[in-house]
């Protein structure tokens, strides 16, 4: 494993710190007129997502590691595992359910998803920023509600209900930002 200096320190750059994954969010090296050379910097443990403050005196060595992140085809989930198929080597990936956690309600059968992996090391799955989906069970629109701009509770065809505007209508076909899980507009 190749080690680094807090003097090739870069934004994004991947780190092993007692067996976790972080990313370099952040950093300033600090040079005070009394003491010696400091460098403060935030790094995100990539399995939680939790942002950690840290400080440590300049020339400190970390591992550095190698983040890879890989586009793949979404293809099924047979209730406790998704597969996965490599867009390149056409080999199937399966990740169980928990590994994934909440995001599985925005992952549509066919669509490209990114994984990153930190060496060999599968650390998360990304839905695609933006999905198209059918809306699959909504009270009606009425002429009108278009008016006031209000929203009401509509399931989508991956099984999240989220909200949307109160003109929308079962079977319609709408775009959603899976990063905040809000409708963007109709297809």
């Amino acid at each position: 494993m190749a080690t680094i200096s807090t003097a090739d320190f870069k934004n994004g750059m991947g780190l092993k710190i007692n067996g976790k994954y972080y990313t370099i969010v952040e950093f300033q090296h600090v040079k005070p007129g009394k003491g010696g050379a400091f460098v403060r910097y935030k790094i995100r443990d990539l399995k939680s997502g939790r942002v950690i403050d840290q400080t440590c005196n300049a020339g400190t060595k970390f591992e550095n590691v190698q983040l890879i992140t890989k586009e793949m085809q979404y293809l099924y989930n047979d209730g406790d595992s998704f597969y996965f198929m490599d867009n390149e080597t056409y080999e199937q990936i399966p990740v169980s359910a928990d590994f994934i956690g909440d995001s599985v309600k925005w992952f549509k059968e066919n669509d490209n998803c990114q994984l990153l992996y930190a060496d060999t090391e599968l650390l998360g799955v990304q839905p695609p920023m933006f999905i198209e989906v059918e809306i699959t069970e909504t009270d009606p629109g009425f002429k009108g509600d278009t008016v006031q701009g209000g929203t009401k509770p509509a399931t989508i065809e991956t099984g999240a209900v989220i909200q949307v505007p109160m003109y929308l209508n079962q079977g319609e076909v709408i775009k959603v930002d899976t990063r905040d899980g809000k409708f963007v507009s109709r297809v």
